[in-house]
């Protein structure tokens, strides 16, 4: 099975041929649940296309991105080997392929070799890196360093200049108001650094936008550097 994900490409030969009788392919559609906070977790994804928020509700129906994961990491992974229920949820953000386990399945794979073991604990480190940093940035930043972070983040994790997203979508993921976003986008879309119509983003000049953003778009690249290493985040 050939794979674009930077966890499945990294592991060993052995750990490798124990996952893979178990491992199948599927295309997740946009907007998709994969889970919500308290569900039990029966499958654990690999992105190879698609990317997935990992989100957070409040009762009063706001909700706020947690973490983003790509083809460079896996969702799921840590529900799956303790108590199979979610801390939080999962929902897709752009459609493509994913390489799903089913859970028992992978507890079962991982807990036989301590080199999975590790790679699976450096990983999940790296998502709460990710989360504490989304934090930090959201209590210090303004909006228009914070949405070009963002942009930046799911830019290189989709490979794609083009970007489809609301600005409703935008709004909750960044746990502010759509006007916001709207006051934001159209700025950015003046400096030249995007395009945007009708749900529809196209970057037009990253350099402006890393110069824009805010330090924890380079900070969370340098944790996924340091914990997974360079071999692993260029698959």
């Amino acid at each position: 099975m050939r794979t674009t994900n930077a966890i499945l490409a990294s592991l060993s030969a052995g750990d490798s041929a124990a996952l893979k009788p178990y491992l199948r392919t599927v295309y997740l559609e946009s907007k998709t649940m994969l889970f919500e906070a308290g569900d039990t977790v029966n499958s654990v994804y690999f992105p190879a296309g698609a990317v997935i928020s990992l989100i957070l509700g409040l009762s009063t129906g706001e909700i706020t991105e947690s973490a983003m994961v790509g083809k460079d990491g896996v969702v799921g992974a840590s529900s799956a080997l303790d108590s199979k229920i979610a801390v939080n949820s999962a929902v897709v953000q752009l459609p493509g392929d994913a390489i799903v386990c089913d859970s028992n399945a992978f507890k079962g794979a991982v807990l036989q070799s301590q080199t999975f073991i590790s790679t699976i604990m450096r990983h999940e480190q790296t998502v709460f890196v990710q989360s504490q940093q989304s934090t930090a940035c959201m209590a210090n930043h303004d909006i228009e360093a914070r949405l070009c972070r963002w942009l930046l983040r799911a830019r290189d994790l989709s490979e794609s200049d083009h970007l489809p997203f609301t600005q409703e979508f935008l709004a909750q993921m960044l746990g502010v108001r759509r006007t916001s976003v709207t006051t934001v986008a159209h700025t950015l879309q003046r400096a030249g650094m995007i395009r945007y119509s009708r749900g529809k983003i196209q970057i037009m000049d990253v350099e402006g936008l890393q110069e824009t953003a805010c330090e924890c778009y380079q900070a969370v690249k340098d944790h996924y550097e340091r914990l997974l290493g360079p071999s692993l985040r260029k698959q």
